[in-house]
């Protein structure tokens, strides 16, 4: 309905001009033409009133018939052409409605390459940006249901326990329902960096940064979590990867998060090794742990937010899977790339930033 009433204003606005361009045309005749005739006329010495008046008739009975033909093809071909231009527009209002309905899966068909169907394909691509959101927005309340789920149950648990006398106000039942809370303060914290990550590109304040003394300040942090597993670690840096332009927040973030993942990965006595190298696209770190190594179809996914390589493993041993997710957002608002590796019981996980 919308589409024709937009045709209908768009032949509006075009038969004025029709009307114009024939009043013209009949003003030229009326005084143009006709004086140019009683000339001819008075030339050849031919009583030119009654002739005259004839001519006026004919012709204004022939502009008049000319006229109605021409505004009848000018609204038929004004309508086809004016419906092939809006039909764009009309999927547009249509999949906007469904869209508004909650249904993302509706795109609008491009048939020609004019300005109106580039418009169709600017609004498709924004079609295809809000279908990803609303995936991410669903995978992720059900990802945070999840993960939410077993503390929750395991402290409903306990404390049904207590209330039947079931389980004694004993301290290590309180120590218990301690550590199922800090579960759940660590999930809510770990969340609010993936939504600060999300907004990462925003906020990013780059400064020319001494790359082993971030590194070196970071793996400090993780000495006594390295010595009680025995870790043999070691740092190779390259004189040509020595300073790196970043955000030294962010950055300190990504270190942390690599080292707190190679930690807990690595089994006791094994090797973490960090190396950075001065690459072709930029400056590279490599963070390299001991370990099972990860599945050649798991590396692609391990950078995505709640992807955990054993699904059986629990929060505590295996994380909530946002670590690396948060690595990629910060290093992608660098515009840096991430990426990784595994073989002979090593896992090879990196990041680039461009110098």
């Amino acid at each position: 309905m919308m589409k024709n009433r937009l045709i209908w204003k768009l032949l509006a606005v075009n038969i004025p001009i029709v009307v114009i361009v024939i009043t013209l045309i009949w003003l030229s005749v009326d005084y143009l033409a006709a004086d140019y005739f009683m000339v001819l006329m008075d030339k050849y010495h031919i009583s030119p009133t009654e002739t005259h008046a004839m001519f006026l008739s004919a012709v204004h009975r022939y502009l008049i018939k000319a006229s109605l033909i021409a505004i009848v093809i000018a609204v038929i071909v004004g309508f086809l052409m004016n419906k092939k231009i809006l039909d764009p527009l009309s999927q547009m209002i249509k999949v906007t409605e469904k869209i508004a309905n909650g249904d993302y899966s509706t795109r609008v068909k491009i048939k020609s390459s004019d300005e109106i169907s580039q418009l169709g394909e600017a609004f498709n691509r924004m079609a295809d940006s809000l279908q990803k959101i609303e995936a991410l927005r669903k995978n992720m309340v059900i990802d945070v249901a999840h993960e939410l789920r077993t503390p929750l149950t395991n402290v409903r648990g306990y404390l049904e326990a207590l209330s039947d006398g079931v389980v004694k106000p004993e301290k290590e039942t309180y120590d218990l329902l301690l550590q199922e809370a800090g579960r759940l303060t660590e999930l809510v914290e770990d969340l609010n960096k993936l939504t600060k990550a999300d907004m990462a590109e925003l906020n990013v304040k780059k400064e020319p940064l001494i790359l082993p003394e971030i590194i070196e300040k970071t793996v400090s942090f993780y000495k006594p979590l390295i010595s009680d597993k025995k870790i043999d670690i070691s740092l190779h840096f390259s004189p040509k990867a020595d300073t790196i332009v970043a955000d030294k927040n962010q950055l300190h973030q990504v270190l942390n998060n690599l080292m707190q993942n190679a930690c807990r990965y690595t089994p006791d006595g094994g090797k973490i090794e960090i190396k950075t190298t001065s690459e072709i696209h930029g400056i590279q770190v490599t963070v390299t742990n001991t370990g099972t190594p990860i599945p050649q179809e798991a590396l692609p996914l391990i950078f995505e937010r709640f992807y955990r390589v054993d699904k059986s493993r629990s929060r505590d041993s295996g994380g909530a899977g946002i670590g690396l997710a948060i690595v990629k957002k910060l290093i992608s608002a660098h515009g840096g790339e991430v990426g990784a590796e595994s073989g002979d019981n090593k896992n090879h996980v990196w990041f680039r930033l461009p110098v």
